[in-house]
C-alpha cells in the first residue's frame, strides 16, 4: 500500500572479509568472481567460478544458477561486486553477499 516508504537499501549482504569468509564456511553456498577473465587467472579465492560483470554475456551466465543458493560476489577492490550484486538481486537471486574491499582486502592467499 506504501510502496514509496521502502527502503531503497541493496537487497544484498556487503560483508567484512571475515564476515565474508564465515558464510563461504557454511555449505551450499557459490562463490562468484565478477573480475575480467586476465583478473581471475591471476589469482582467485579457491573454488570461486568467474563470470565477467562486465561482459556481454553476464545476464545470460548467471541466469542459469540456483536463484536460491547463497551467491557469494567479489571483484579487485568491491565497486564492480556490488554492481553484479545489484544486477543478481533484481534479477531474483535471494540470499547474495558482496565482499567489501574486495581481493585487496581479502587476507588470506589467492590461488591460481
Amino acid at each position: 500500500m506504501f510502496d514509496f516508504l521502502k527502503s531503497s537499501a541493496p537487497a544484498f549482504q556487503n560483508l567484512t572479509p571475515a564476515k565474508f569468509a564465515e558464510g563461504l564456511r557454511q555449505p551450499g553456498g557459490l562463490l562468484l568472481d565478477v573480475r575480467r577473465p586476465d583478473e581471475f587467472a591471476g589469482g582467485h579465492l579457491p573454488g570461486a567460478v568467474n563470470i565477467d560483470v562486465t561482459g556481454s554475456n553476464f545476464a545470460q551466465r548467471t541466469a542459469a544458477l540456483d536463484k536460491t543458493q547463497p551467491l557469494y560476489v567479489y571483484c579487485r577492490s568491491g565497486a564492480r561486486s556490488a554492481t553484479a550484486a545489484k544486477q543478481l538481486t533484481a534479477a531474483g537471486f535471494a540470499n547474495v553477499s558482496n565482499l567489501l574491499g574486495g581481493v585487496l582486502d581479502w587476507p588470506e592467499t589467492l590461488v591460481r
